[in-house]
């Protein structure tokens, strides 16, 4: 295996992840039922979010606190969720690659989850 080097390294991460998060019984709902995705575009706007965090460049265009708050308000996103998401993350980003990316990618997502989970916990409170 080795690390990943470039978009098509991102879209294939992505794209193998959210056909595992779509299969979820607890995580497929939220995507699929409670807020009817449009995969034609949250996936290349997840390619832009990841590229722009794993490679630095300046593609993505959006507010992924907004958007979780958002989902929150249609079915309550709770801590396991988050749990389940970084656990299907890890998973495909050990399966796929290794390395300093790979792991800059698992760091990058328990920071975040962390993150937008405590900013949808204040959100309910105000």
């Amino acid at each position: 295996m080795q690390d990943l080097k470039d978009r098509e390294d991102v879209i294939l991460l992505v794209n193998t992840f959210y056909d595992k998060v779509r299969q979820h019984d607890e995580l497929g709902p939220f995507f699929d039922e409670y807020v009817k995705i449009d995969w034609d575009s949250h996936l290349p706007r997840m390619y832009d979010f990841w590229e722009s965090n794993l490679f630095f460049v300046s593609k993505y265009k959006g507010n992924p606190v907004t958007a979780h708050q958002s989902v929150d308000k249609k079915a309550t996103i709770e801590q396991k969720h988050f749990g389940f998401w970084l656990q299907l993350w890890f998973t495909t980003v050990d399966e796929l690659f290794e390395g300093e990316k790979a792991n800059l990618l698992k760091s990058r997502a328990r920071n975040m989850s962390h993150m937008l989970f405590m900013r949808i916990f204040n959100a309910r409170e105000n």
